[in-house]
């Protein structure tokens, strides 16, 4: 059973909706732009851009769909709006770019709210809250406790571009040694080899890694080394757009859906 820390926090949702939604009020005599929440049920088509590249949230398969958390979720979503998936391979790196230039809907995958995407894209209500944990060889684990512990100069630190793995790498470790790995699937396999030591992520995906992977073990996975919540990634200033969704996500958390999902995936 997950930790309660990665449990769906959603009982904000209509206030958080109400507020953002309330800033993107068209002033009065300004044209109404049009809303993703009409454009999306008219072409019966939502496009997702993600990077299929994060289990649990939204794996790429060798059959080219995708599988995962958000998956489930973003299918029974659309299914909402009348529309079907269109899904929109991308990576960490352009995942924020690609949504701002319209080239998808809504961006998902096991994305990390932070104040830096905020500024360009709306997120949804959090529906998880998943820190920051180290994932090492298990007869490491003791040796990488706390940030201070990993920062050592003999420590091989490993980190995907782009997110905010990255971003956590580069702020909180100055003298381990650093390795940006370009594929997110195969860093996990990098540990096991020896070619590194630890890959700091978050905890849902270190456990999931730790079940597929044996040798690998989550470092205090209930005690994260920093905060974190997951949602999705809107368009900003669509705010009837957000509405929904938002909505959508508080009645899939109180009608049992989404922790259904949960439990599939995270069990």
């Amino acid at each position: 059973m997950p930790h309660a820390s990665f449990l769906p926090r959603l009982a904000l949702a209509a206030t958080a909706a109400a507020l953002l939604s309330a800033c993107a009020v068209t002033p009065p005599g300004a044209a109404s732009a049009p809303s993703r929440l009409d454009q999306v049920q008219a072409a019966a088509a939502l496009r997702v851009c993600t990077p299929g590249d994060y289990r649990p949230f939204s794996f790429q398969k060798p059959d080219a769909g995708f599988e995962g958390i958000d998956v489930d979720l973003v299918q029974s979503l659309a299914a909402s709006l009348g529309a079907k998936p269109v899904w929109v391979k991308t990576t960490w790196a352009n995942l924020l770019p690609d949504l701002v230039a319209d080239r998808c809907d809504i961006a998902v995958g096991g994305v990390s709210v932070t104040t830096d995407r905020q500024k360009k894209a709306f997120f949804s209500t959090p529906y998880m809250v998943n820190g920051k944990t180290p994932i090492a060889r298990c007869a490491d684990v003791q040796k990488y406790q706390s940030v201070a512990a990993i920062d050592q100069p003999g420590t091989r630190v490993i980190f995907n571009p782009g997110g905010s793995n990255e971003r956590f790498a580069r702020a909180n470790f100055q003298r381990a040694q650093m390795t940006l790995h370009g594929e997110n699937v195969t860093i996990f396999d990098e540990i096991l080899a020896n070619r590194a030591d630890v890959f700091v992520t978050e905890a849902a995906e270190a456990l999931t890694q730790q079940r597929l992977k044996p040798g690998l073990c989550a470092v205090n996975p209930d005690r994260p080394l920093q905060y974190g919540e997951m949602a999705w990634m809107l368009p900003r200033g669509d705010g009837a757009f957000k509405a929904y969704v938002d909505q959508w996500l508080h009645l899939a958390q109180a009608g049992g859906e989404l922790p259904r999902v949960m439990d599939r995936w995270l069990k």
